[in-house]
């Protein structure tokens, strides 16, 4: 137990602040854009507490590390855009929906730089310190990966839908009610049947483990812990 409560304690801070600052960042760069629905309802903020979902930033997350599943999977509230109400919705769109994957990069970038302090604290604070800033990296990276994939209502669907033209836009951006459930099912559903026919299913590791180990490595030299 103590073994479990001290893994979880490496991620809690990672965790929450990957994903409500991702969204964070999602508010920020509409209200820049002209849309100001996220700032009307005190979501462009840095405070965490304004973007946590119970279930998705909490309970899901813990369940997992729990249970050490092999992946982590979580979620912020998402921040309400109106995308009409920006200056220029398909170009704009993108940037807004580009905004929480980079700001995840920034964060792997950071955390990267702060393993150069935390060599310096006492040996268990610098060992705490070190696998909180080891899972920052991870899951920063992951985040801004996966929410890269281009289906809506994923980051990347939506930067697709901007930059394609409309002949292909409009197809995928019809997909959106339907991006979550085929998501989940692809995340969760299609390795459980994979498992009970013995075939590796696990499609969502297949896609994110090459772009993942490369921008961790990355991360890891850009920032001289090589």
């Amino acid at each position: 137990m103590s073994d479990t409560i001290y893994t979880i304690s490496t991620w809690v801070i990672p965790a929450l602040l990957a994903i409500t600052l991702h969204e964070a960042a999602h508010g920020f760069v509409a209200l820049r854009f002209g849309d100001r629905t996220a700032w009307q309802q005190g979501r462009v903020t840095l405070n965490p507490f304004k973007h946590i979902d119970p279930v998705g930033t909490i309970l899901l997350p813990g369940l997992l590390i729990f249970l050490r599943a092999p992946f982590l999977f979580g979620y912020a509230k998402p921040v309400p855009v109106n995308f009409r109400a920006l200056n220029n919705p398909k170009r704009d769109m993108v940037w807004v929906a580009a905004a929480g994957p980079a700001t995840n990069v920034l964060m792997a970038l950071a955390a990267g730089l702060l393993a150069h302090l935390a060599i310096l604290l006492p040996p268990d604070a610098a060992r705490w310190s070190i696998q909180n800033i080891e899972n920052a990296i991870l899951i920063n990276v992951l985040l801004a990966v996966f929410n890269m994939i281009p289906l809506p209502p994923l980051d990347g669907g939506r930067v697709a839908v901007g930059l394609l033209p409309d002949s292909l836009a409009l197809p995928l951006a019809r997909l959106e009610p339907y991006g979550m459930p085929i998501l989940l099912g692809l995340i969760f559903l299609l390795p459980l049947i994979g498992n009970q026919v013995g075939i590796d299913l696990n499609v969502i590791g297949w896609v994110l483990s090459e772009p993942v180990g490369w921008l961790v490595d990355l991360v890891i030299r850009a920032t001289g812990n090589g």
